[in-house]
């Protein structure tokens, strides 16, 4: 059916939108409920001997509802309810009654009622979910690597890489609640009637929810603690539990605010519409405000750095200090997520096409970033890596050495066994020999 296309195309586009119940069952819902009230109608008008007359009897198209018409009669009806809620858009469509029957519709219903998408655009949005969903994978390998190495070397155990765990685990959250949602979403192999309730697919939607705005506030503290060791000096492990409470804990409050007035404002479907604006900022306002506060804090530690650089205490030219500042932008701008600032504006525009590849696309890749740089490429993890290497290394070598030693032992003592047993036979002989003499 050309509307469910339709409708896949339309969730390609909705990068935020998860449900545990399949979206196309929530459509052949609404569909089914039309097509109940149209073979009502149409009973009625049947029992009411409307039908006798010659034309094109009323009938239902898998979409819409055709009431009956005479020859040479045009119908036209508005967008069938289940296309107009889930694209909003108030269109008619239109058939002629033939002596042959009923015409096609006209114009195209995807033009008029859904996303008249071109074979460009489909192509872009199978590039962009072959991208993002690449990109979240070897984002999940690469960060549970990372967390794995923070959590197992004592000698990693510091502030500063509790709070680079924390964040890991959140882009590991958020990758999975990405991953999980495709799986959702395209896996066409599922049945309607095995789908589960609406209270699942809410609770799903709530969890993705939280998940996203728990990795931004991560960003956030990430932004937080490096600005404050740059301004204030103090103990580190004293702001801990702040850290702790701004990255879990107020995504938890927000959550629950959004999940309040999703029930009073808007308790409608699976909540993956957003027509009341409430529930909508309910969620973007805290992550615009983070990445806003995160934006101003990247500037004012470039200033420090860039004044740190031009103190005549440090040496070196003009052109090394500037490399090193540079050096300093690339690796803060993946840690404090700088590259959302482009798109931050909520508004949808002609950049919306740049705006999904680059938050999807590029974006997905933000956690494999962040673990390399900040796990892989830190001096003490190779540090660590290695003596742990070496130290592996050096208890093969130990367990060959003593495997060799005890297989000498075992070899000389046999030998010096043989020689013994050689020894009393020969003793044994002469003193026999002497005994017969």
């Amino acid at each position: 059916m050309r509307s469910l296309l339709l409708l896949i195309l339309f969730l390609w586009m909705c990068p935020l939108m998860v449900v545990a119940r399949h979206p196309t069952c929530n459509f052949l819902l609404e569909v089914e409920k039309d097509q109940l009230d149209c073979v009502r109608r149409l009973k009625e008008e049947k029992a009411a001997g409307n039908t006798k007359e010659p034309g094109c009897k009323g009938t239902w198209d898998n979409i819409a509802c055709w009431d009956r018409a005479e020859f040479g009669e045009t119908v036209t009806i508005p967008c069938p309810r289940a296309l107009k809620i889930i694209f909003g858009r108030n269109g008619n469509i239109s058939r002629n009654c033939t002596a042959a029957g009923w015409s096609e519709v006209f114009p195209n219903i995807s033009s008029v009622c859904g996303l008249d998408t071109s074979q460009e655009k489909l192509v872009f949005y199978v590039l962009v979910q072959t991208l993002y969903t690449l990109g979240h994978s070897l984002s999940l390998i690469a960060l549970t690597t990372g967390s794995a190495i923070l959590c197992l070397f004592r000698r990693l155990h510091c502030t500063r890489n509790y709070i680079h765990l924390n964040l890991f685990i959140s882009f590991i959250l958020r990758a999975v609640a990405v991953l999980v949602k495709d799986a959702i979403l395209f896996n066409r192999s599922s049945q309607c009637s095995s789908q589960p309730s609406l209270v699942g697919c809410k609770a799903s939607l709530v969890f993705f929810q939280y998940f996203i705005m728990a990795n931004f506030f991560w960003l956030l503290v990430e932004g937080l603690y490096l600005h404050t060791l740059l301004v204030v000096i103090f103990s580190e492990n004293q702001h801990f539990i702040i850290y702790m409470f701004i990255g879990w804990g107020i995504p938890t409050l927000f959550v629950s605010v959004w999940v309040m007035t999703r029930i009073y404002l808007e308790d409608t479907g699976c909540w993956e519409r957003n027509d009341n604006p409430i529930p909508n900022w309910v969620i973007n306002g805290p992550i615009v405000f983070s990445i806003l506060v995160n934006f101003v804090q990247f500037i004012n530690i470039i200033r420090i750095l860039l004044q740190k650089l031009r103190c005549p205490d440090i040496g070196g030219n003009d052109q090394s200090q500037y490399r090193r500042l540079a050096k300093s932008t690339l690796l803060l701008i993946p840690l404090f997520g700088i590259h959302y600032v482009v798109f931050v504006s909520p508004n949808e525009s002609i950049t919306e096409d740049y705006k999904i590849f680059f938050d999807l696309a590029l974006g997905s890749f933000q956690g494999l970033v962040v673990a390399i740089l900040y796990c892989f490429l830190n001096s003490e993890v190779q540090g660590e890596l290695k003596r742990k290497w070496r130290s592996v290394c050096l208890n093969c070598h130990l367990s060959r050495a003593r495997h060799f030693n005890s297989n000498l032992v075992s070899r000389n003592g046999s030998e010096q066994t043989t020689q013994l047993q050689r020894r009393s036979r020969a003793q044994s002989i002469l003193q026999s020999e002497t005994t017969v003499l």
